[in-house]
């Protein structure tokens, strides 16, 4: 359920107003128990994003990023989530951060809860790995599926994916969607118009209880 609507004029405006507000969110979870859990999301959108919470100011030695989803690729792989966040977020100061890959690595179900994520959209109306069509949708989108990272195929994904559960992700305590664009506007407008999650499985998020804050801009 969107609660609040942050609309900026450009991409650069929007990278630094949701870096801001990251940024302070983990500093408050930082300060309330010592460490935070940031989950965010691959692909060109948050990239300005990563770029901007890179030079925050905080204690990033004491925060642990993790990807919302991946490809099922090696992280030398230009595909690879992994790839990108080490490329372009854990630089400047948050360096210091502990990064958690989801490939390969079977200790990533052990991450406490999430402080903060940060989803996006495809044109499919997909969010995570959750695609249209997935052979394991049902499952990821079941919120008693007592599983916290589901292995997912879908037509639209390209390679196999790995994806945090709809449950494990609606846990967080500050739950963004960060988009761009007239184009992903109007995938937006058209998710919130019906309630179908098969067809447009981010509908899963936007019709939850669990209160979501948007970031966009033209």
């Amino acid at each position: 359920m969107i609660i609040e609507k942050r609309i900026f004029k450009t991409s650069t405006e929007l990278a630094h107003g949701l870096a801001i507000d990251v940024a302070t969110w983990l500093r408050a979870a930082i300060a309330k128990k010592d460490f935070a859990v940031l989950a965010v999301s691959g692909g060109s959108t948050p990239m300005p994003f990563f770029a901007q919470l890179s030079n925050m100011q905080l204690e990033w030695s004491k925060v642990q990023i993790t990807l919302v989803d991946e490809r099922q690729v090696p992280e030398d792989n230009p595909r690879s989530n992994a790839k990108l966040v080490k490329e372009s977020l854990l630089q400047n100061f948050a360096a210091e951060a502990q990064f958690i890959p989801l490939f390969e690595n079977p200790n990533a179900k052990n991450l406490k809860a999430f402080d903060v994520v940060i989803l996006g959209m495809g044109n499919d109306g997909h969010t995570a790995s959750f695609f249209p069509g997935g052979d394991n949708l049902a499952a990821a989108l079941d919120l008693n599926v007592g599983q916290d990272i589901l292995e997912m195929n879908a037509p639209g994904a390209g390679e196999a994916r790995l994806t945090f559960s709809l449950a494990r992700l609606l846990a967080a305590t500050h739950l963004c969607l960060h988009i761009q664009g007239a184009d992903k506007d109007d995938v937006l407008q058209k998710a919130l118009a019906a309630n179908d999650q098969w067809e447009m499985p981010v509908r899963a998020v936007l019709n939850s209880a669990k209160p979501l804050t948007l970031y966009w801009c033209p």
